[in-house]
């Protein structure tokens, strides 16, 4: 049986849209999938952080506090 492949993708005009109306200026023509990647991993890795600190805050849910104190810790990574 062959695998079927994933029809659910990201809005890439959407995407875009929003990036030419912040920037101004159009983007080639793959620069929006490593956007939405870059966007997915920045995610990924916030939520992994926030979970460590809802752990070892002893808390059973990530709360909005949770992910505030890890977005700093996040966005450092990302701005390298």
């Amino acid at each position: 049986m062959a695998a079927s492949k994933s029809t659910n993708q990201y809005p890439r005009n959407v995407l875009r849209r929003i990036v030419k109306a912040h920037s101004g200026c159009n983007i080639s023509k793959n620069a929006d999938i490593l956007i939405y990647l870059d966007y997915a991993l920045f995610l990924e890795q916030l939520v992994k952080e926030a979970g460590i600190d809802a752990k070892v805050s002893g808390e059973k849910q990530i709360t909005a506090r949770n992910v505030k104190k890890a977005k700093d810790t996040v966005l450092k990574k990302f701005r390298a």
